[in-house]
Formats: structure tokens, C-alpha cells, sequence
């Protein structure tokens, strides 16, 4: 018999729609209870999962004493019931972005090793198959010291998108746009291929979407820890969505790549992904003739899978599994953070004019968002 841990969600918004139904059919997870500032909805989240609802996250842990959670709130929001419960020994996974400004993700971090707990980020596009096989091969060494990475995210988010929630479009309720909210996907990834950043010069704007606050578009440029070069391009500019891609060339000449998201972006809770992930460069030596075969396998398995829940279900089930077997779950905090370091540093760099040095400090600039808003 599997060993079930008992679990609970803060958060009972659209992606809290799909940890919760993850939540309830893992083998190795208790679902128990469920949390939202709005009680009317956290009664509704109780009711159709057959669990105990909640308006307050301390409530939730002493009544039903859970072991693990998953915070799916707004992104500002995540620190708060992640700092708590982390502080009461309790295992927290926390939807992407880690939170809306580094101190936040520092503090997280803090009381996750105060409490001993695993912390771990959702980042379910590190799962994907295409996904696996440009690690894998950067990590076999076959396109040498990788040296040139790139990332190119071009979707679109209508007005009915930004309305569909009060918090989504301005600072305090998103704490960013297109860098924190649609990129950090790809953003984890390029990262998780080159390693570590040196220096970043970003530039922000707002293109075509008068009725929010926050950027819909962003570019950076970057010199990576090894030597590398990288470059952002991201943005909810172009109708009805693109492509997202990230690419990582290597110093002997070979390229690898994958298409994370193509056509209308996928909106948690809004609507379906149309088209699989799969990798769409491919030039190793004696590699290339795969690339066909790779292509078709995954869209067969696309045809097999919801492709909206299949991979949180499966980060769920890893972050569970990091508990029991003790081990680091697939993307803890402190990857996490990276992400949330890169955005910062666009951010600040507009802000500043001239390029931002890794690594950055968290800074207690809550009325100006940390660059965002000067």
C-alpha cells in the first residue's frame, strides 16, 4: 500500500482547479481540505471534492492538520500561507512564480529551512519530453559548452482575459505581466539549460494593452556565468499567440531546441492546449534523421493525455513522492527564485539604464514594486 500524505490547497481559482483534481486522485495524497479569502468559493472548492473548506490558512492546519499544500493564489499572495505553514513543518508547493519579489522569496526560503520542509516550485514544463531530451543532451555534452540561449515567448491576452480576474493586469493584485505571469515557463528553462546568469540589460513596455498596468512585452540580453550569451524576447502582443520557444546552441556548432507552446497560449481554468510540445531543432551529428520521429511520438502521446492537467498532475505527484523518499522535489525554491531574479533585473535595469550584476539582493520596495513602477 502507497503512504498517503494528508493535503490541502490554498487558493481556489482557476489552476487551483487542476491541483485540486490532482490532489484528489494521486495515489499518494490525502486531499483533506481546501482555502480561499472568499469563503463562498471555498465552500463550493469543499463541496465538489468532498473536503473541508476554509477562509483562513491557520484555521486550515490546526483543524485538519495537513502535511503538505499547494499554494495557487496570486502571485503576491504566495508568500504569506507558504511562510506559515512552512514555519509549522508543513511541505509547500507554490505555483509559478515563486512570489512578486525576491524578499518574498527570500523569507519563503528562510522558513522553509527553519521549519526542515521541501519547497518546491511548479514548473510542470520541465517534464515534457522535448523538454528532457535538450537537457539531457546538453548535459551528455553533445553540443559542447552550451553558448547562446534563447528565448522566444509571443502570445496574446485579450481584455476578457485581464477582466476575468480582479487582481490580473495591475501591479498590486500581479506583481508583473508577461515576465511574471506567461514567461516564467520558458524563463525556468533557460536558465535550467545555461546555468547561472553574470549580467542582464532589459527593456519593458506596454504595446497594446491601454487598459492595464503592467508590461505586455520584454526583452533582455545576458551574459551567462559560462561564458555564454542569451536573449530574452517575450511578450502578449501578437494575435491570436505564436509560439513559445526556447533554443540553446552549442560552441561546436550543434543546436537544440524545443516548441513549449504553439498558437492561442493555454489559459489555466479558460481554455485547452492546442498544440504539443515537441522539439524543433535538432542538429547533433547523427542526431538530425531523430528529430521527424521525436515529433511524431509526442504528438501521438498529446493525443493520449489532457495535456492542461496531465503534467501538474504529475509535479504533484513528484512533490509528494520528494516527501516520502526525502529527496529534493523536481524544481525546489531556490530555482524558483532564479526566475523571479531574471524578471527583477529586467525590471530594475530599465529602471536603472544600464546593466543589472547576478546576484541581486531582495529589497523592501513594496510601494514601487521594485523598479516596476518608477
Amino acid at each position: 500500500m502507497i503512504e498517503k500524505i494528508k493535503t490541502g490547497l490554498v487558493g481556489c481559482g482557476k489552476v487551483g482547479q487542476t491541483h485540486a483534481q490532482a490532489l484528489s486522485s494521486l495515489p499518494e495524497s490525502n486531499f483533506s481540505a481546501v482555502c480561499d479569502a472568499n469563503p463562498e468559493r471555498a465552500a463550493a472548492f469543499a463541496d465538489k471534492f468532498h473536503v473541508t473548506g476554509f477562509s483562513n490558512v491557520a484555521e486550515m492546519i490546526a483543524s485538519q492538520k495537513v502535511q503538505a499544500i499547494v499554494v495557487s493564489t496570486p502571485h503576491p499572495l504566495h508568500a504569506e500561507p507558504t511562510i506559515l505553514a512552512a514555519k509549522a513543518g508543513i511541505h509547500v508547493l507554490v505555483e509559478k512564480p515563486m512570489a512578486a519579489s525576491l524578499k518574498d522569496c527570500d523569507e519563503m526560503l528562510a522558513a522553509a529551512q527553519q521549519g526542515k520542509v521541501k519547497l518546491g516550485i511548479v514548473s510542470q514544463r520541465r517534464l515534457y519530453a522535448p523538454v528532457q531530451r535538450v537537457k539531457t543532451a546538453i548535459e551528455a555534452g553533445k553540443i559542447g559548452r552550451p553558448v547562446l540561449g534563447m528565448v522566444m515567448m509571443l502570445g496574446w491576452r485579450d481584455e476578457k482575459y485581464f477582466r476575468s480576474d480582479p487582481w490580473r493586469g495591475i501591479w498590486k493584485g500581479e506583481g508583473g505581466g508577461v515576465l511574471v505571469n506567461q514567461s516564467p515557463h520558458q524563463l525556468d528553462l533557460l536558465q535550467w539549460f545555461l546555468g547561472p546568469i553574470s549580467e542582464l540589460f532589459g527593456y519593458w513596455d506596454k504595446l497594446n494593452h491601454p487598459y492595464i498596468e503592467v508590461e505586455d512585452t520584454a526583452v533582455a540580453v545576458i551574459r551567462f556565468k559560462n561564458g555564454g550569451l542569451g536573449n530574452i524576447v517575450v511578450s502578449n502582443s501578437q494575435k491570436p499567440g505564436l509560439f513559445g520557444k526556447v533554443h540553446v546552441h552549442g560552441e561546436n556548432g550543434s543546436s537544440v531546441g524545443v516548441q513549449t507552446d504553439g498558437g492561442a497560449m493555454f489559459i489555466s481554468g479558460m481554455s485547452t492546449v492546442l498544440e504539443p510540445p515537441v522539439n524543433d531543432i535538432w542538429t547533433i551529428p547523427g542526431e538530425e534523421s531523430l528529430l521527424a520521429g521525436w515529433q511524431d511520438q509526442d504528438r501521438a502521446i498529446f493525443n493520449t493525455i489532457d495535456p492542461t492537467t496531465y503534467y501538474h498532475y504529475l509535479q504533484d505527484q513528484d512533490f509528494l513522492r520528494s516527501i516520502l523518499d526525502d529527496r529534493q522535489p523536481l524544481v525546489p525554491g531556490v530555482e524558483g527564485r532564479k526566475v523571479v531574479e531574471l524578471s527583477t533585473a529586467i525590471y530594475r535595469s530599465q529602471r536603472d539604464q544600464h546593466p543589472i550584476k547576478f546576484p541581486l539582493d531582495g529589497i523592501q520596495d513594496s510601494e514601487r514594486f521594485d523598479g516596476r513602477m518608477d
